[in-house]
């Protein structure tokens, strides 16, 4: 059971800037690079696998192919997917479905609840989570009159806030911001708002207001997590979030230490630092931007260094 280190596929975003050539050393396609897929089975951007017996397949293909791999799963397809996002400008005001709506309107897609760690951003610098309409009516309302310092609600971040967000939540990242997101794998995303921004042809970007107004939470409800952290021997493992769809932690390593992946394959990103993993006598480097998947049955492991991780299972 090796490990699965994967190549991650790149994003122009009309938003997006240099962050993840900057600060990760990614080789990225220009300066408008807002999203890096990091692991990722969905069709619009599957990883490929970049080591092993399985080297040059996607992510998709070994999900179908080797699924034992995976603890032979019931899911018809990778439920999860890592980015790292570089909101070098603003976001959209946006809002996901839930698995129900998307599969009806959607063609079967997943719906879309995420999560974000804040790796990096400007001091002072917030962004959108939630709305104030206490109704349907109201939120169409000031929609439509565009009353959007009152409708939208804005919290201020720093590095290392973590915020979970369901599906039908309201949101934008802003300017400054450098975030890893674990999500559903899904690419379902209504616009609501997007400060008349035109792309490179001129045209405005389409809103989706109709789809977003039906599937969005009225009123807001309140998402936030309370960290849970637990010290170990030259590691502290903090606990995020563990929802219906999915669990995220961050591991914190200073020195040498022991962990067990024995009934559930795992998601790790390298987000600080560098070290080395250590499994079945191989020792694999890992620096910061390395993501890599720890099948079924990988059991004990060791992790050297001074390094962050972010972790996550469905």
């Amino acid at each position: 059971m090796q490990p699965l280190f994967l190549k991650p596929v790149f994003k122009e975003r009309i938003w997006g800037g240099n962050s993840l050539a900057t600060e990760f050393g990614y080789d990225i396609p220009t300066d408008y690079t807002g999203e890096c897929w990091a692991i990722s089975a969905h069709p619009n951007g599957p990883s490929i696998i970049e080591n092993g017996p399985f080297a040059g397949m996607t992510l998709d293909e070994l999900w179908t192919k080797q699924p034992e791999l995976f603890g032979k799963p019931n899911e018809e397809v990778f439920p999860l997917l890592t980015k790292i996002l570089d909101a070098n400008a603003d976001l959209s005001v946006q809002v996901h479905p839930d698995d129900e709506y998307a599969k009806i309107h959607e063609n079967g897609e997943l719906g879309k609840t995420e999560c974000w760690y804040i790796l990096d951003c400007k001091e002072g610098v917030d962004m959108i989570l939630g709305h104030n309409a206490k109704t349907k009516d109201e939120l169409i309302q000031q929609t439509n009159e565009g009353k959007w310092n009152g409708l939208l609600r804005r919290v201020k971040i720093k590095p290392g806030d973590f915020f979970y967000v369901p599906s039908g939540t309201i949101h934008a990242l802003c300017a400054g911001t450098l975030v890893l997101e674990t999500q559903q794998s899904s690419d379902t995303t209504y616009r609501v708002y997007d400060y008349d921004r035109k792309d490179s042809e001129g045209n405005l970007r389409d809103l989706h207001l109709e789809k977003a107004i039906d599937v969005t939470t009225i009123s807001h409800q309140e998402t936030g997590v309370t960290p849970i952290v637990e010290e170990r021997e030259n590691a502290t493992v903090t606990t995020f979030v563990e929802s219906d769809f999915f669990s995220v932690y961050k591991w914190t390593i200073n020195g040498k230490a022991t962990f067990s992946s024995a009934d559930r394959y795992l998601l790790v990103s390298v987000i600080l630092g560098d070290g080395a993993l250590v499994h079945a006598g191989e020792r694999y480097p890992l620096k910061k931007g390395t993501h890599f998947i720890l099948p079924v049955g990988t059991g004990e492991f060791e992790l050297e260094g001074n390094a962050e991780f972010i972790v996550s299972h469905n």
